[in-house]
């Protein structure tokens, strides 16, 4: 479909995504806020409530720890997000973060509740004791230094096949990081993760939601750009934390989070089942000799993600400077 049209399409999914908005986002003042969870300084009892969080994240794994701290890592890098949403093609003609475009206003609604997520969990994790948190801002820093790529060319369909597989993998991270919480003993991680990945869920549903209607008016279009994403593979969005430095913490987190089961390459390999599944690939009608070949490659690129995970050889060994410690063989 030529650019013309794809913006088209684009601009006709704006109504769609003001209805989502209305009808199921939450409103800064009925959210729920990090000091909802967390022991709030100006209390009588915030001594004892901080050691009462500190001992029930005392039998947490530094492995899960790790896990932690790279989500939330990861969620404090909103600025660069929000950026890269607006720079894609289409989705803010006005150039400016104020307008009441749908599209513009999804962008900082969703970042404005992400922005919750790194905030809380970064509050949690300086109450805990257990983290060098110098180490941590520095590598948040270097993020926001470093950007993001994810190589989507500022194609908004692209964009949004990013942005459904994504929220879904962080969604997946953290409700796998809460369920080692609770088994570990730590009720409060274990809520905070849940809570996290609720909402996470719901930004999700609604960028498949949006994506879905792009499959609705330009199939052989969505078709492309998930074939495209796909075989560009999806980079996850801190990938480039310590880029320029000679610390290997982008590796070591992922590996961790594979080694633990936080976050997998079956889990890769699942959420692309997912969406295929979800958006229908195999009964999209009317395409082009392009489009049948995309549907063709997609409806069986799951399969070939699940043998490759059963042969992927796991790390034994990893080294990370975000804890006291500065080795774990796990």
């Amino acid at each position: 479909m030529a650019f013309e049209q794809k913006m088209e399409v684009i601009e006709s999914i704006e109504q769609h995504v003001g209805n989502f908005i209305d009808e199921k986002m939450k409103t800064p003042e009925t959210s729920w806020q990090p000091t909802d969870f967390i022991p709030n300084a100006a209390d009588a009892d915030f001594a004892d409530q901080v050691l009462a969080l500190q001992e029930g994240i005392a039998q947490v794994p530094d492995t899960v720890m790790i896990s932690l701290v790279g989500n939330m890592i990861t969620e404090e890098a909103l600025p660069s997000y929000q950026t890269y949403f607006n720079l894609l093609k289409g989705i803010n003609e006005d150039r400016t973060v104020a307008s009441p475009n749908a599209w513009v206003r999804w962008s900082r609604l969703w970042t404005a509740e992400e922005n919750r997520h790194g905030d809380l969990l970064n509050k949690y994790l300086y109450l805990s004791g257990r983290i060098d948190m110098r180490e941590v801002e520095i590598t948040i820093q270097r993020l926001l230094y470093n950007g993001i790529e994810l190589q989507t060319e500022a194609d908004p369909y692209n964009g949004l096949i990013y942005t459904s597989f994504q929220e879904r993998a962080t969604k997946i991270s953290h409700v796998n990081t809460g369920k080692i919480a609770l088994k570990s003993g730590d009720k409060l991680l274990g809520k905070i993760c849940n809570t996290i990945a609720g909402e996470e869920a719901m930004h999700e549903k609604a960028y498949k939601f949006f994506m879905s209607k792009v499959f609705e008016s330009d199939p052989n279009g969505g078709l492309a750009a998930f074939v495209q994403m796909m075989k560009k593979k999806i980079v996850m969005p801190a990938s480039l934390m310590d880029f320029g430095t000679d610390k290997k913490q982008y590796v070591n987190y992922a590996s961790i989070t594979q080694k633990i089961g936080v976050y997998t390459s079956h889990d890769y390999a699942n959420i692309i089942d997912h969406l295929v599944k979800f958006w229908g690939i195999d009964k999209l009608k009317g395409l082009s000799s392009e489009g049948n070949k995309a549907q063709d490659f997609l409806s069986s690129l799951s399969e070939r993600y699940f043998k490759l995970a059963e042969r992927l050889q796991e790390t034994t060994e990893v080294q990370l400077i975000w804890l006291n410690k500065l080795k774990y063989s796990i």
